[in-house]
């Protein structure tokens, strides 16, 4: 028979129960203070289910009520340099943050309240109904709130989306020197998502000072707990990641405080992430004013029972008891709390002219203006404004491209303590798997990063390092096929953030990636993902073709306030070309295009490998083409006057590209070109692209499925006939 050895994990996992004697021992202003919040966040919430209900609230209205306990129990425990984010489900999370930021030493409802913390609740309302005073100016709404300056680094609709994003404002925090922890607030749907496991792995092998603070509410909309898991208990995932976790009732607000106190003690220690496991319900179904009931996925019995232990009367009835709060008082608080709540609604909200009593419609000077609807998509590239930009007087010789890529970095990296690098193997292999991080590692300590395989994991932990704002991320994805792996961090998160929160802080994220086209790694490994990037809002694409360019659009994307995608094409690494003696320091404009060769038959436009391509095909073909080099790839990206005064001098297109027609770069650009210059061309635009399927490892096939010279070479002799 075989001998069984019992296995325990090395994290802890403690369930904590607050008894009376730690109601009794609690400071009195904790208390009151803990007492004013909830009340304050409660009406707050009660009036927002008010607004929804006459459609004032465009979108969702996604309640806390019930909830309040875990975020005011847990911020509460924090401190002024901690950051916090959250989930859909975020009012209460964002206002225990904001509330405490203007109000660090509590505050009593009892009492007049301040006026900051009146603007908090005004402004957040306003950002709630879509209004331009709100935090976001209305763009963020319900579930996009934030507030940096208070340490709410936003909410998130993205279920588990915003749970790498804390990684990286903890590994900033801690790289900055503080004993600062980052808090990410999020469900019990969450905690079965990929990316949400993905960064307990993550910090638990980083050690960051991390919390993940897990609002078991019982349902993801309408699926049970018990449904979704065979362990219901879901703290139990954090000692599987060797992460000291806590189980904790969510709606008794002093025990969730002393577990998140005992939380931050062991963060601060550095020890590394916690996990608190707050059990908790929410009153009312995932949005609007109805319970769960109404829709017949929970009893009426079930939400009595729960209402019963009601954060809010379990705190005004302790104070009571010690005397610290009598009933007046008590009602006064609420009172005082709705006030507030009715003096906002009286800003923001006025009778509908000849409507039914009590109608209301929004001041109409609330309304942000509709040209604001595209500004913050992306920076105004102020930062560039002392930049030194390249010109003739730079020596080059001739490089080897993938060795620009490593030595740019390495003058980056020694003049701007900000940069840290982060991806697969980087600090392996004498560079990584291409050598494009030779010698960093070495050179500078802490600062380049071997990660798990988990894209959604560090991407969006260095997409929390660029939102921070003390560093600059740069992210390598070994293919860029890997993009559809983090496609949420990518898209949803980085993408979207400068946006999505108001259009005013930046986003510094530098991501590299190869493309392996035609390397024989097959249909998972061969990805362009250039057409992808063009049309997601947010992003700048870089793509360069020689030695020289990828040093002066490398310092351009690393100058840049905004996330860059940096495309670097295999097929160019081990090619040698013009390269800067030793200057290493200039940039290439934003937006500035190159001709490669001039001509007066056909534009051919190109970027990356295809640029030499094209250049060899025209060699071939002896068609007099001027070939453009992109360089910069995104909308706001493209150099237009080059394009425009090329195009009005040849009259007409062709557009060249590697990889598959589905996800074609080109097609995109051809409309946009034929759209623009439309009176100036004599024939359609033309483009060279590989076929529908993505390249195979048959060498034959990969060949068949992707373009090269002499498929240019073909499109040149047509255009040349015609």
């Amino acid at each position: 028979m075989p001998e069984h050895r019992s296995l325990h994990p090395g994290a802890a996992w403690t369930e904590l129960v607050a008894v009376q004697a730690d109601w009794d021992a609690a400071d009195p202003e904790l208390l009151t203070t803990m007492f004013s919040q909830l009340v304050m966040i409660r009406a707050f919430e009660e009036y927002v289910l008010e607004l929804a209900a006459a459609g004032l609230v465009h979108g969702p209205a996604h309640s806390s009520i019930g909830q309040e306990g875990g975020a005011v129990g847990s911020v509460l425990a924090l401190a002024a340099g901690d950051e916090v984010n959250g989930s859909h489900r975020g009012h209460h999370q964002f206002l225990a943050k904001a509330l405490q930021h203007v109000a660090p030493k509590g505050f009593d409802l009892t009492t007049e309240p301040s006026a900051e913390i009146r603007t908090v609740v005004l402004r957040t309302l306003a950002e709630i109904c879509g209004l331009a005073r709100g935090f976001s100016h209305g763009r963020g709404g319900s579930m996009h709130l934030q507030w940096k300056e208070a340490g709410a680094m936003g909410t998130n609709a993205i279920v588990g989306g915003g749970v790498p994003l804390a990684a990286g404002f903890a590994w900033a925090g801690r790289r900055a020197g503080t004993d600062a922890v980052a808090v990410t607030y999020f469900g019990d749907g969450a905690a079965n998502i990929g990316s949400t496991l993905e960064t307990f792995n993550l910090a638990a092998a980083w050690r960051l000072p991390v919390c993940f603070f897990l609002e078991n509410n019982q349902y993801a909309v309408s699926t049970s707990v018990a449904e979704a898991t065979g362990e219901p208990r879901l703290s139990a995932r954090g000692p599987g990641f060797g992460i000291a976790s806590w189980r904790v009732d969510g709606m008794d607000p002093l025990a969730v405080h002393l577990a998140m106190g005992e939380a931050v003690g062991h963060m601060r220690q550095g020890h590394g992430p916690t996990l608190v496991e707050a059990d908790t319900y929410r009153y009312f179904h995932q949005n609007g004013p109805f319970p769960g009931s109404a829709f017949r996925y929970r009893s009426k019995e079930e939400e009595a029972q729960w209402r019963g232990r009601d954060p809010v009367d379990l705190v005004a009835g302790h104070l009571m008891r010690r005397g610290l709060l009598d009933e007046p008082a008590r009602d006064a608080a609420r009172a005082g709390a709705k006030a507030i709540m009715a003096e906002a609604g009286a800003k923001l909200f006025e009778p509908v002219p000849g409507g039914k009593p009590g109608e209301r419609r929004i001041r109409p000077d609330e309304w942000p203006d509709p040209a604001f609807v595209d500004v913050g998509v992306r920076g105004d590239l102020a930062e560039f404004r002392d930049a030194r930009m390249a010109d003739d007087r730079i020596a080059v010789q001739e490089t080897t491209f993938v060795d620009a890529v490593a030595e740019v970095m390495r003058r980056r990296m020694a003049d701007d303590e900000r940069i840290v690098v982060m991806g697969e193997d980087v600090h392996r292999l004498n560079g990584g798997t291409n050598g494009a991080t030779k010698g960093l590692a070495d050179a500078f300590p802490g600062r380049v990063l071997g990660t798990p395989i988990s894209e959604n994991a560090f991407t969006g932990l260095a997409g929390g390092i660029a939102i921070d704002g003390r560093f600059r991320p740069v992210v390598e994805f070994m293919y860029a096929d890997f993009m559809w792996v983090a496609a949420d961090q990518l898209f949803n998160q980085v993408g979207k953030a400068r946006h999505m929160f108001g259009g005013d802080d930046p986003v510094p994220l530098v991501l590299r990636s190869k493309v392996a086209t035609g390397t024989g790694y097959g249909s998972q490994h061969s990805m362009d993902p250039a057409g992808i990037f063009a049309t997601a809002p947010g992003w700048r694409i870089a793509a360069p073709a020689t030695p020289f360019d990828y040093v002066g659009l490398m310092n351009a994307a690393l100058r840049c306030a905004d996330p860059v995608v940096v495309l670097e094409h295999v097929d160019l690494y081990s090619t040698t070309g013009p390269g800067p003696v030793d200057d290493y320091d200039y940039h290439l404009p934003v937006g500035a295009a190159a001709v490669r060769r001039s001509g007066e038959a056909v534009t051919v436009v190109a970027y990356l490998s295809m640029v030499a391509e094209a250049l060899a095909a025209v060699a071939d073909t002896g068609v007099d083409a001027e070939v453009i080099d992109l360089r910069w790839l995104d909308r706001a990206g493209l150099d237009w006057e080059t394009l425009g005064a090329s195009i009005r001098k040849t009259n007409r297109v062709l557009v060249v590209e590697q990889g598959p027609v589905g996800t074609s770069y080109g097609g995109w650009l051809a409309d946009e070109i034929a759209r623009r210059l439309f009176d100036w061309l004599d024939a359609p635009v033309q483009r060279v692209t590989g076929g529908e399927a993505s390249p195979s490892i048959s060498r034959v096939l990969e060949r068949a499925a992707i373009a090269r010279r002499e498929e240019i070479a073909a499109a040149l002799r047509r255009i040349g006939e015609a």
